[in-house]
C-alpha cells in the first residue's frame, strides 16, 4: 500500500498557497495603487513577482488584504479608484506621505476598517458623508492636511469611534450636535482649524474622555461647566478662542495656556476665575 504521506504534504502545502494568495480584484487594485502612488520611488518598493503577502506594508490573512501600513515611505498622488475594492481591509497607515486630493466617497465601502490614518499628507475637500458609515471605526486621524469644509452632520454614527485627530487643517462650521453622542471617544484633536459656533453642553456625555485640544479656533459662548464632570479628562486646551464668561480655576489650571482667549480686537485675556463654588475634577489612572 502506498504512503498518504506524500498526497497529505500536497494537500496542506495547496493549502497553504491559496492561504496566501488574494483575489485577482484585489491584487489589481494593489498595483494600480502602487502605480498611482508613484511605487518606482516609494522608499521600499514592491517586488510584484513575489506574492502579494511578501509586498512590503501588506499584511494578508485567509487570503485577504487586511491592513497596509506604508507610512512614510514617499507615497505620491492620488489614491485611484480601484484601492476602495479592499474591503476587506481593517487597518490603513499611510501617514507621513505626500499624497494629495481628495478623499472619495467611495471610502465607505471599506466596512471593516477599524484604523484609518492618512496624517501628514496633502489631503484636499471635505470629509465625504459616507466615512460616517464605518461603524467599525475606532480610530481616524486626518491632521496636518489641508482639509476644509465642514464635518459631516452624520458623524456621530461612528458609535465606536475612541480617536479622531483632524487638527491642523482648514475645517470650518460648529461642531455637529451628532458629535457629542459619541461616547466612546477618548482622544478628540480639532485644534488649529476654523470651527465656530459653541461647546455644546451635551459634552458631557464624553465620560471616557481623556485629551481634549480645540486650541486656536474661532468658538464662542461660555464653556460648559459640564467639562468638570469628565473624570478621565487629563490634558485640556481650550485657548485661543473667543469664548466669554468665567471658569473655574480647576479647569483654567488643566488647560494648557490657563484659558487665553481672544478679545474683539485679537488680544489675549486670560478669562475670568469664578471663584463662587470650589469644584474638583477627579483623574483616574
Amino acid at each position: 500500500m502506498k504512503s498518504l504521506a506524500p498526497i497529505f504534504l500536497a494537500f496542506i502545502f495547496s493549502l497553504n498557497i491559496y492561504a496566501d494568495t488574494v483575489s485577482e480584484k484585489e491584487k489589481n487594485a494593489l498595483i494600480k495603487f502602487y502605480s498611482a502612488t508613484n511605487g518606482a520611488h516609494w522608499k521600499i518598493k514592491w517586488d510584484l513577482s513575489v506574492s502579494v503577502s511578501d509586498w512590503y506594508g501588506v499584511h494578508v490573512e485567509n487570503g485577504k488584504v487586511i491592513a497596509l501600513n506604508l507610512s512614510d515611505n514617499n507615497l505620491q498622488g492620488e489614491l485611484p479608484s480601484e484601492f476602495f475594492n479592499l474591503v476587506f481591509l481593517k487597518g490603513i497607515d499611510l501617514h507621513k506621505n505626500n499624497l494629495k486630493g481628495s478623499l472619495s466617497n467611495a471610502i465607505g465601502n471599506l466596512k471593516e476598517l477599524e484604523i484609518l490614518n492618512i496624517s501628514n499628507n496633502k489631503l484636499t475637500g471635505s470629509l465625504p458623508k459616507s466615512i460616517c458609515e464605518l461603524k467599525k471605526l475606532k480610530d481616524l486621524e486626518l491632521f496636518r492636511n489641508k482639509i476644509s469644509g465642514e464635518l459631516p452632520l452624520e458623524i456621530g454614527q461612528l458609535a465606536q469611534l475612541e480617536i479622531l485627530a483632524l487638527f491642523n487643517n482648514e475645517i470650518k462650521g460648529d461642531l455637529p450636535s451628532s458629535l457629542y453622542k459619541i461616547s466612546t471617544l477618548k482622544v478628540l484633536l480639532l485644534n488649529n482649524n476654523k470651527l465656530t459656533g459653541i461647546l455644546n453642553p451635551e459634552i458631557i456625555n464624553f465620560h471616557a474622555l481623556q485629551n481634549l485640544s480645540l486650541f486656536d479656533n474661532n468658538l464662542e459662548g461660555e464653556i460648559p461647566g459640564g467639562l468638570e464632570k469628565l473624570h478621565n479628562l487629563t490634558e485640556l486646551n481650550l485657548s485661543y478662542n473667543k469664548f466669554k464668561g468665567t471658569v473655574s480655576k480647576n479647569l483654567a489650571v488643566l488647560d494648557i495656556l490657563n484659558m487665553t482667549m481672544l478679545d474683539e480686537n485679537g488680544n489675549p485675556v486670560l478669562l475670568e476665575i469664578n471663584t463662587e463654588k470650589e469644584t474638583t475634577i477627579v483623574t483616574q489612572n
